[in-house]
């Protein structure tokens, strides 16, 4: 791997523990203010918080912007009884969870500013449902072409390759491993088919590529369909970057 590709991968990791943390910590805040939560996810932490939740009944749309405008408006409040320990502590998680937002978002901005300078990530971009992230972490996986045999191999180092299982001579397809390949990688290939088909839904389908995605979807229905799709663009990935070429689809005829 070479030093840029290094620090791609490093901006990458850092923008992902950036998420998770925003995600947490806006979660952390939401279930303390909310009059009501799911037992059936963390029975113990909702037990414990409910008395607690119920009392307070401050609930919160969804969304950062909503929370960071509701939070300051909860601790100002002199009429809500809330404890001045409690209002610290809350505002305290407040600011913790603006600065992280605001790392985030300037860490999303240097991130899709190395995917616009990287002439990999701007061609690998021009795939079907593949975002900033899904160039970056394809240019990753694929950097060396040369390791995978053929197109089939890399599909499976990714992991969007159904598992096959021999009986009596026979071979046959059944779905995917969820516990092989960069899990990462198929999340976001994943996510992104399911947007193109998605997209599909409300229009005509203006490519080869696209006509097969709706005959697949009326046969197999939609997440089979993405995960095909999902295959077909690490298969096209590789190809691309072991022959050096741009992605063209091929239009329909009129």
């Amino acid at each position: 791997m070479t030093l840029e590709e290094q620090c791609q991968q490093g901006i990458t990791m850092m923008r992902d523990l950036a998420v998770r943390q925003k995600v947490a910590l806006a979660k952390q805040l939401r279930d303390q203010l909310l009059p009501e939560h799911n037992p059936e996810q963390h029975y113990l932490l909702a037990k414990q918080l409910r008395d607690q939740l119920l009392e307070l009944g401050h609930p919160i749309n969804k969304g950062d912007a909503a929370l960071l405008r509701c939070v300051p408006e909860i601790v100002e409040d002199a009429e809500n009884g809330l404890p001045d320990f409690y209002r610290e502590a809350l505002y305290h998680q407040y600011q913790q969870l603006r600065d992280l937002l605001a790392h985030a978002e300037a860490l999303e901005q240097r991130f899709k500013e190395a995917v616009r300078q990287d002439p990999v990530c701007r061609r690998l971009s021009a795939l079907e449902g593949v975002g900033p992230v899904g160039a970056m972490l394809l240019k990753l996986a694929l950097s060396q072409p040369g390791h995978f045999n053929n197109a089939r191999q890399a599909a499976a180092c990714v992991g969007v390759t159904p598992v096959q299982h021999s009986s009596g001579g026979k071979e046959k397809l059944g779905s995917i491993s969820k516990l092989a390949g960069d899990k990462k990688l198929r999340s976001v290939l994943f996510e992104g088919a399911l947007a193109v088909i998605r997209s599909l839904d409300k229009r005509e389908a203006k490519t080869i590529k696209e006509q097969w995605l709706k005959q697949l979807i009326h046969r197999r229905g939609k997440k089979v369909t993405a995960i095909a799709l999902a295959n077909k663009t690490v298969r096209t990935a590789y190809a691309m970057l072991k022959k050096n070429t741009d992605y063209q689809p091929a239009l329909l005829a009129g």
